[in-house]
């Protein structure tokens, strides 16, 4: 029998459209999630003598089978049943007979793919969260290892500033707490159960939706049912999150990208995350890294197709609905994958210090520390920042740097500027005359680095590492 079918429809339905209609193939992960509440609702209907004692026992004895089935790989889908609802429901039924009709009183397959959803959704969060709490991890552990390392800090892909590289990694850590934040703040509001909506509007059975709601763990009930199994705002919202996240992912994958060319060199990324070329031998790419900030657009790109799909329809239910599906499964399949990677990636990272330290070196990341000093000396900034331009655009022309500037050329080109002041500005002073708790001194970093260990040990139950 196609459980599916509705005796309205009195011929069988194309296969091609069966097909094009069943969702079975890619909703089947939600099969523990469904026979979990269908566990919660048959329960909750006994207890409210909606249903006998007898009933519930045999349904949920056969739900359990069906769930081993599953776990154990042994049950697999059935086009004719169009979706896992249907196919719980039906193999249901060859286990224990016609008692399995009974499940389904007062329910549903509305509320029912949207409180498996919502149970799914609630897993999920916990996942990421603990996949975010290992990339923080080795965000810290980089940050505490290349302590003693000066970077080029850049603004317009352009040297700017000197800055320790680990300020530069606590800065994606700082972005990583963010995502984590909202993570959370997400879970809260899609802890919800939309349970006891029926189709739209309720229904004419004595159910008791909060009892359900808290059978399921989960947080709350809807306030309105048309509400309940129209909503998929939190799926919506997930994506959202997903895709800032992994725009933050992107921009320190590109960072890895560049700093591990030829031109830059600043890093090695280890050859468990690189590959090499089919025809150049000398070849080591970054794949990794490249996939990483190629995904973030396969992630956006998830989001913007919901909410596409989403904003025409009318309330209540519309088929098009199950278009989420394929969406949300294939982020979390994607940032399972990249914050399981990304991880060991940092933490395998060579960083080529010589390099660092001769690039810094031949660069004017110095110039504004110059001008503070005619400004301290009484020249206005403005000018300030003028005579050092010209300073910096003379000593380029000369294939020289600050600490190779000849004193008396100096004395001639730029008499306000005191020869003794060139000693000063060097890639160590400068970095530990940034004293602001947020700014790259090394004692800041290491307040910054400790309190980071903290947050950590509160968010994951262990101690500062």
């Amino acid at each position: 029998m196609d459980m599916a079918r509705s005796p309205r429809l009195a011929k069988g339905m194309d296969s091609s459209a069966a097909h094009y209609t069943a969702s079975v193939f890619f909703d089947w992960r939600l099969l523990p999630y469904d026979v979990a509440g269908s566990i919660a609702h048959i329960t909750m209907l006994a207890e409210q003598h909606i249903v006998s004692a007898e009933n519930r026992d045999q349904i949920i004895a056969g739900l359990e089978q069906v769930r081993q089935e599953w776990e154990s790989g042994t049950l697999t889908p059935r086009l004719e049943w169009e979706d896992v609802h249907m196919n719980v429901e039906g193999r249901l039924g060859e286990l224990i007979g016609p008692a399995s009709g009974v499940l389904h009183t007062a329910r549903s397959r509305n509320d029912q793919v949207a409180v498996d959803m919502h149970l799914y959704m609630m897993d999920v969060a916990e996942l990421l969260k603990s996949r975010l709490l290992d990339y923080m991890r080795a965000l810290v552990e980089r940050a505490e290892v290349d302590m003693d390392v000066i970077i080029p800090g850049y603004t317009h892909m352009q040297a700017a500033q000197p800055i320790l590289l680990s300020h530069h990694w606590l800065a994606y850590r700082g972005m990583a707490v963010r995502d984590f934040e909202r993570l959370e703040q997400w879970q809260t509001r899609a802890n919800c159960s939309p349970l006891g909506a029926g189709a739209l509007s309720g229904t004419p059975y004595p159910t008791d939706p909060a009892r359900t709601a808290a059978l399921l763990g989960l947080a709350g009930v809807y306030e309105n049912s048309v509400d309940a199994v129209s909503d998929r705002d939190f799926l919506m919202e997930f994506l959202a999150w997903a895709a800032i996240a992994m725009v933050h992912l992107s921009r320190l994958a590109e960072e890895l990208v560049l700093w591990s060319s030829v031109e830059f060199g600043y890093v090695r990324i280890s050859d468990a995350y690189s590959t090499g070329s089919s025809i150049m031998p000398q070849k080591r790419n970054p794949d990794v890294a490249e996939l990483t900030r190629g995904k973030a657009g396969r992630v956006i790109g998830r989001l913007q197709g919901l909410l596409t799909t989403m904003k025409g329809l009318p309330l209540a239910y519309d088929s098009d609905m199950q278009e989420d599906k394929e969406g949300v499964f294939d982020v979390v399949d994607t940032m399972d994958a990249v914050l399981t990677v990304v991880p060991g990636m940092l933490r395998t990272l060579e960083v080529n210090r010589g390099r660092i330290a001769r690039r810094i070196g031949q660069d004017y990341t110095a110039a504004t520390d110059l001008a503070d000093l005619l400004v301290q000396d009484g020249m206005t900034f403005r000018e300030a920042h003028h005579l050092v331009g010209m300073v910096v655009t003379e000593l380029e022309n000369q294939g020289k740097g600050f600490a190779e500037a000849d004193v008396e050329w100096l004395k001639q080109v730029a008499p306000a500027i005191r020869p003794e002041w060139m000693a000063l500005l060097t890639p160590e002073n400068l970095v530990a005359k940034r004293l602001q708790p947020m700014a790259t001194a090394p004692v800041r970093v290491a307040e910054q680095i400790a309190a980071a260990r903290t947050w950590l040990a509160e968010h994951d139950g262990g101690p500062p590492r």
